[in-house]
């Protein structure tokens, strides 16, 4: 049977690919690769975001995430689909993201795609994340330590409400 052939006795199982979460506890990060673990796949590509203690000299207290539950897990499924279109040997994929408070050193987004063989899971992550970042309607609010207050982040894909993907920062 070929590996196509494979592919699309999974595929199939549409309820079973996807595991899509976005909520105020998330599934950790052995869940994920719990639930993208299969015995046709050969590879696992992760992504965890982290919330980091630092930002342009500011010290980060947390990150404070706020979003439309049921869009944002619609939009995700959908990018999902997407990427599965593009890379077809993907398997399965587990998309969550944390709502409301994360603290420094805990994930907020926690990505993971198996397939066959180890390109098309990294591409799949990098595409997930990218799309994630530009689409998903989570918004992200920065906590500093002490008076320096906090500000809402624009994702670095986002322009002016446009989606551009930005590759290196203007001077």
């Amino acid at each position: 049977m070929s590996e196509k052939q494979d592919n699309a006795e999974v595929s199939n199982e549409k309820s079973d690919r996807y595991l899509i979460k976005v909520s105020e506890s998330p599934p950790s990060l052995e869940e994920c690769s719990n639930f993208v673990n299969h015995p046709a796949c050969g590879a696992i590509s992760t992504f965890v975001g982290i919330t980091r203690d630092n930002f342009q000299g500011k010290t980060v207290a947390k990150l404070s995430y706020e979003g439309y539950i049921p869009m944002a897990e619609k939009e995700l499924r959908k990018v999902c689909e997407e990427v599965c279109e593009k890379y077809p040997s993907i398997v399965r994929i587990a998309a969550v993201h944390i709502i409301g408070d994360c603290p420094v050193g805990q994930a907020s987004v926690i990505l993971a795609a198996s397939s066959p063989h180890r390109k098309d899971a990294m591409h799949c992550v990098e595409f997930l994340i990218d799309e994630l970042k530009a689409r998903v309607p989570i918004w992200k609010l920065e906590v500093y330590e002490g008076d320096e207050g906090s500000v809402w982040k624009e994702n670095i894909e986002w322009h002016n409400g446009q989606k551009k993907r930005v590759m290196v920062k203007e001077s």
